[in-house]
């Protein structure tokens, strides 16, 4: 499975392509930042950053594409640039009928270093890790890309075949962390019922 990742920024816009077997091996296929400077106008901007993701859609054709959410910040305008290219990468994806994954940054972070806290420089150490890369992608937009795609694979079910032992793949950690949400999510719908 290909899954592109997308950290949304006008400045830096972080993207990350991985494949996943269906083992949850991950192989670094692409990752880059598409960049706009600040004094160029808006629209231009969103013109270049809309260019670009298009660009890599179309070069390697993913299966899904995860985005961080957008979430509330205290610079308002940062939040606008951001959600501004989250709605240019989800209409990208729509226009190619590709499945989409919004993660918030707790998510991710949870998914690859087993921590929701954990700092940047942990989610690029993990990333290096996980892809098997000699050092950590740069700037952290482009780790934190990667780190997108790579939780968005691990959270879809297994693509694989379940063997006859009834293993579906998954790490031992994956399935705790599989084990988890699904204890959850019977915990909500519980409530929910009562």
């Amino acid at each position: 499975m290909r899954v592109l990742g997308i950290d949304p920024g006008l400045t830096r816009c972080g993207v990350g392509i991985v494949d996943v077997s269906p083992t949850r091996t991950a192989v670094l296929v692409h990752v880059s930042v598409i960049q706009t400077p600040p004094e160029m106008p808006l629209e231009l901007r969103l013109l270049a950053v809309a260019a670009g993701i298009e660009a890599v859609l179309d070069e390697h054709r993913p299966d899904h594409l995860a985005v961080e959410r957008v979430f509330a910040q205290h610079n308002v305008r940062t939040v606008m640039g951001t959600a501004q290219v989250s709605g240019i990468a989800l209409l990208a994806a729509a226009r190619r009928s590709l499945p989409v994954g919004l993660h918030t940054p707790s998510e991710v972070k949870a998914a690859i270093t087993g921590y929701g806290q954990a700092d940047k420089k942990q989610v690029g150490t993990m990333v290096a890790k996980v892809l098997k890369l000699a050092e950590i992608p740069r700037p952290a937009d482009a780790a934190d890309a990667l780190a997108l795609a790579i939780c968005h694979a691990w959270r879809l079910p297994p693509a694989g075949p379940v063997t006859a032992s009834g293993a579906s793949g998954l790490t031992p950690a994956q399935q705790a962390w599989r084990a988890a949400e699904q204890g959850t999510k019977s915990r909500v719908a519980a409530r929910r019922l009562a």
